[in-house]
């Protein structure tokens, strides 16, 4: 008896006892099992629901930002279909190069706004035997620039078509004058409008053989036997006149075979070249003297493709246009 072991013995003393503690440590397993399983299960679950919970988030996002999107692009569509048919409405309104052609056949206008509408605009316009040709730039571009161009526009052939006005300096003053008074408000001076325009005047008469100039820094360049005149307008804006100051009137005679050039200052302030610096109008002069005896169509093209060029990468700063013709 003394040579059983303790294990022995024990089974032998109590049976059932071991029977059931093996059938506890059994089940106490399971239970183990069953735990760790559903801690595991539980974990993973959790994960899974946390990553649902997340892509449900993205998704939501997702959704949120292609509503956007989609409603950003309705918008831009609306705002550029708007655009567009203001666009045909300053058209309709600026004179046709083939209306310019008819007053000088010989002609081209190089007209590229920076967006789609622009605040740059020309006039033509014969009265009394006397052709008004009118370049201006209204300050600022796009939008509010069509609207002041529009104003300026209809202001101005009111002033012309008028007929009591013969000089291109009484133009602007008068222009000035109604300028001011437009956007002047008694009620509330800070509340005035403050923009305004550069602007050129070139008024030919034919039959007298004479040509007359004014302008609001805007220049009128003449090319006369190969040499180039330029006429520099007053350094006071349409519209911000300080009182008492008077636009000059230019005078000369006319002579055949003269090439004028009006323009806007967008092309000479436009960036580009190597050094990334502004064309100036140095540059622009001296291009205008190269081309002057080609043809009026050449002229243009060759003015566009060097515009382009010039630009190379960059942006378009300002509306551009460029006026020439043979009197």
């Amino acid at each position: 008896m003394c040579c059983l072991t303790f294990i022995e013995l024990r089974v032998a003393l109590f049976p059932v006892e071991l029977a059931n503690e093996g059938l506890f440590r059994f089940l106490f397993l399971i239970v183990v099992v069953i735990a760790f399983s559903y801690i595991v299960v539980w974990g993973q679950t959790r994960s899974l629901m946390k990553a649902h919970r997340l892509l449900r988030e993205k998704e939501d996002a997702l959704d949120e930002v292609a509503r956007q999107r989609e409603e950003l692009a309705r918008k831009n569509k609306n705002i550029t279909d708007s655009l567009i048919y203001a666009k045909k409405i300053q058209e309709a309104l600026i004179p046709s190069p083939i209306f310019f052609g008819k007053h000088f056949s010989e002609s081209f206008i190089l007209f590229k706004p920076r967006d789609i509408v622009s605040g740059d605009f020309y006039y033509i316009s014969e009265k009394r035997g006397r052709i008004f040709i009118v370049v201006a730039d209204c300050t600022g571009h796009g939008v509010p620039g069509a609207l002041m161009s529009m104003i300026g526009l209809q202001t101005i052939d009111r002033i012309i078509s008028m007929g009591d006005i013969l000089h291109p300096s009484s133009v602007l003053d008068r222009l000035n004058m109604e300028i001011e008074s437009a956007f002047h408000r008694e009620d509330d001076y800070s509340q005035a409008i403050k923009d305004g325009m550069d602007i050129a005047i070139c008024c030919i008469d034919r039959k007298a053989a004479r040509v007359e100039y004014a302008g609001a820094f805007l220049p009128l360049y003449i090319i006369r036997d190969g040499k180039l005149m330029e006429f520099r307008g007053d350094k006071f804006i349409i519209g911000r006149r300080i009182s008492g100051q008077i636009y000059t009137n230019h005078e000369l005679v006319l002579e055949d075979g003269d090439i004028f050039y009006m323009m806007s200052d967008g092309y000479a302030d436009q960036f580009g070249g190597m050094e990334d610096k502004k064309f100036m109008n140095r540059r622009l002069r001296y291009l205008l003297v190269t081309i002057h005896k080609y043809s009026m169509g050449d002229q243009m093209e060759i003015l566009a493709d060097n515009f382009v060029q010039w630009k190379g990468s960059n942006d378009q700063v300002d509306d551009i246009m460029v006026i020439g013709f043979r009197a």
